[in-house]
């Protein structure tokens, strides 16, 4: 993608967010208002996958909990979910970092939470 068609996609981005939120402050968490939405899904089958891979420990998304996002240079994904690891269910938090328009997604954090 060129680089001026992918300022023109980051601003409509931004800009869409802050009329869909011109009630939080630029760079605040929104609560995500559909978590069952397909692209959440995605995210959180990233998360869990990417953490597989990088800790080694078998786990299995079960479902999503709840979810925010935050408009940075892309998107936050603060995700709650619930995960497998065969003999117990756990409780985490993942926080997936997204830029779309360059098909770029990095697993910043995934951590262990009460609900």
């Amino acid at each position: 993608m060129k680089p001026l068609q992918c300022l023109i996609l980051l601003m409509f981005v931004l800009f869409a967010s802050a009329v869909a939120r011109k009630d939080n402050m630029s760079g605040g968490w929104s609560p995500i208002t559909n978590i069952n939405d397909p692209h959440v899904k995605e995210i959180a089958d990233y998360a869990v996958t990417e953490y597989v891979k990088r800790s080694g420990h078998k786990l299995k998304l079960e479902k999503v909990l709840k979810g925010e996002i935050q408009v940075v240079a892309g998107l936050n994904y603060r995700l709650t979910l619930a995960a497998a690891d065969g003999s117990s269910s756990n409780n985490y938090e993942a926080i997936v970092w997204e830029k779309a328009w360059q098909h770029f997604r990095n697993l910043t954090s995934f951590t262990p939470v009460r609900v």
